[in-house]
């Protein structure tokens, strides 16, 4: 007599995973964000060693405080301008999007150029985007600077942020440039930057000699209560 067939059990329900298939969990995955943000950070630093150890001629750059998006940097005059021996300070503010987007850069010290107006703000086609800027990635903040720096030594006056500045450089170029060395005495000399460093440190000095004479007659007038208080006594 022939065997009945032998039935198979089911087979059990796999177990449910513990995690959905997106977790990141026990894995060493760097989100592209991240990612983006190590690389801007690794090229910032890069930057910022190359401009320290072979700075352009005429201009040094350096991290404000503790964040690496937040630049300054000096540009000197150049010789033969109405800049010569000017100091000028400059903000850089880096992007998120760096290099992809261009660095925001503006004058701190007030200059007298038809390329930059009263904020410091300056009209240069390397600092927009395209198409109706030149910027690119393979750009860098050195290059930024030294446009920067030849922009100060040789103005567009057919693109101009000062319309008035620009008409003078044009149609009396004479009278434009006394007052580009009138501003750069008033408000970039060095001269001016030593003796109000100096004046400062005066004041500073003669503050804290104030409060120590102050403070010694303070000591000497409680001396003097205790002599007579003992003279009392006795």
């Amino acid at each position: 007599m022939p065997r009945p067939p032998r039935l198979t059990p089911p087979l059990p329900p796999r177990a449910a995973r513990c995690f959905p298939p997106s977790s990141s969990f026990g894995s060493d995955k760097i989100r592209p964000r991240d990612l983006s943000t190590m690389q801007r950070a690794s090229r910032l630093k890069r930057e910022l060693s190359l401009l320290s150890t072979e700075p352009p001629p005429g201009i040094t750059c350096w991290q404000s405080g503790s964040r690496l998006d937040d630049l300054r940097a000096q540009i000197l005059g150049a010789a033969d301008t109405p800049y010569e021996k000017g100091i000028f300070n400059l903000e850089i503010v880096v992007p998120e999007r760096y290099p992809f987007e261009p660095p925001k850069i503006r004058f701190l010290t007030p200059i007298y150029h038809p390329n930059i107006d009263s904020a410091g703000r300056i009209c240069l086609d390397v600092l927009k985007l395209p198409p109706k800027g030149a910027w690119r990635p393979s750009l860098n903040i050195s290059t930024l600077l030294t446009s920067i720096q030849l922009l100060m030594a040789e103005p567009n006056p057919d693109d101009p942020l000062m319309a008035d500045i620009s008409s003078e450089y044009k149609y009396n170029k004479q009278l434009f440039l006394i007052n580009a060395k009138e501003w750069t005495e008033k408000y970039a000399s060095q001269q001016k930057r030593a003796s109000k460093a100096l004046e400062e440190k005066t004041n500073q000095s003669e503050t804290s000699t104030t409060s120590e004479s102050i403070m010694l007659k303070r000591k000497g007038s409680d001396i003097t209560k205790k002599e007579k208080k003992s003279r009392l006594e006795s």
